[in-house]
């Protein structure tokens, strides 16, 4: 194999469909301390992994893993951001990168049981059932670490948060690396989790090694975080896989709500991902609004009102008609169907902010099912907590 430069980046001789594309300017040993680098595109249909280009850039991503870089990785639910969660210092380039803070932990993916057996002391029963009902899947489970997880995966907690994601190049990827991968999400900290490569460069163009491009994610929300070791089981971050689902396999399940006001810097690291202070934020401001099916459309209308002068994006639900005069429309889906609605809510954001939107209104949907999940990101975009009203 051979790389040959040309105007619009890089390609593989001898393997023409195999599209790779450099993204930075800088020399890649200048990689750390948020120095520019080269970052690879490496772009693959996934729903053909046994042809010679995608074993290429699968090849390639495991090389620069193993190397201690990052890649740019699909999962079923949003793009992670990987690093050798065994290697501290690689894991450390991954919060610069995504300028995150030490006291959020990172989850860490695995490709086949005999890995976990590397970052944990043991399993309690009820969470091998709900890895055998959901593994490879979107579910996280938060289980006692053993002396080989670096303190920087878990923000020096002593459970680490592990999954084995459904997505056959991630799973690939991991094997082919031969070590346990961890991988927040691949986008700026506090900012819009990213569903497709784009997403993940325009955040992190030129800090990371590479991107692996396979398309867009299947479910678009991030795994569901629980904690098996208490007793009832606590979900710390709801997502694609339900509370119903988890409580028919596993038993008695809490979802987590934080005591007291929301911290600008916490006073110690948080017990999981994804449960801190503001996520998934646009930089327009959003506005939530709640109200039963045959209204939405007048309440949207309404708060439309309130936002004479800025330039509004709105979040709009197929079947629901409103009179925004002058809005910039997403189409986000089946109000009916919330898996819909949340494959498209972070590429719905993203596109109303390169709008130019200032002020983005978007529906609150009901919390059955995966809406929990839905309504967990809107509320923490708009940094507040589950039951403290909207706009």
């Amino acid at each position: 194999m051979s790389i040959r430069q040309g105007a619009a980046g890089f390609e593989l001789c001898g393997f023409p469909d195999l599209k790779i594309e450099v993204w930075g300017t800088l020399d890649p040993s200048e990689r750390g301390e948020n120095k520019r680098v080269k970052t690879l595109r490496l772009v693959v249909d996934a729903e053909h992994l046994e042809t010679a280009e995608a074993d290429e850039a699968i090849g390639r991503a495991a090389e620069i893993l193993r190397a201690g870089g990052l890649v740019g990785l699909p999962t079923e639910t949003v793009y992670g951001l990987g690093a050798n969660a065994l290697d501290a210092a690689a894991v450390g380039r991954i919060f610069e990168a995504k300028q995150r803070p030490a006291w959020d932990p990172v989850i860490v993916h695995i490709s086949d049981l005999s890995m976990l057996d590397r970052l944990v002391e043991e399993v309690p029963g009820r969470a091998r059932r709900l890895m055998g009902a959901f593994w490879p899947g979107p579910l996280t489970l938060l289980l006692p670490r053993s002396g080989a997880v670096p303190d920087v995966v878990t923000a020096g907690r002593a459970l680490v948060g592990v999954r084995m994601p459904a997505h056959l190049m991630a799973l690939e990827v991991i094997r082919r690396a031969g070590v346990p991968v961890a991988a927040p999400s691949a986008n700026t900290f506090g900012g819009i989790s990213p569903t497709t490569a784009a997403h993940v460069l325009e955040d992190l163009d030129g800090l990371i090694d590479a991107v692996l491009d396979a398309g867009a994610t299947a479910h678009g929300v991030e795994s569901t975080v629980l904690d098996p070791c208490q007793t009832p089981m606590v979900i710390y971050r709801p997502g694609a896989v339900t509370a119903e689902e988890i409580r028919a396999i596993g038993g008695a399940v809490v979802i987590f709500r934080r005591d007291g006001e929301l911290e600008e810097t916490p006073r110690e690291s948080m017990p999981s991902p994804g449960v801190g202070l503001r996520h998934y934020a646009p930089r327009a401001r959003l506005v939530l609004v709640e109200a039963p099916l045959a209204e939405l459309g007048v309440r949207l209308a309404e708060a439309a009102l309130r936002w004479g002068g800025e330039r509004v994006g709105l979040m709009l639900p197929a079947g629901i008609e409103t009179a925004v005069e002058g809005a910039v429309v997403f189409g986000w889906g089946r109000w009916a169907a919330p898996e819909e609605l949340a494959r498209e809510l972070y590429a719905g954001l993203r596109a109303l902010d390169a709008e130019g939107c200032t002020v983005i209104l978007c529906p609150l949907p009901p919390a059955a099912g995966i809406g929990a999940a839905i309504r967990d990101r809107l509320l923490k975009a708009g940094n507040r907590e589950q039951g403290t009203g909207t706009d």
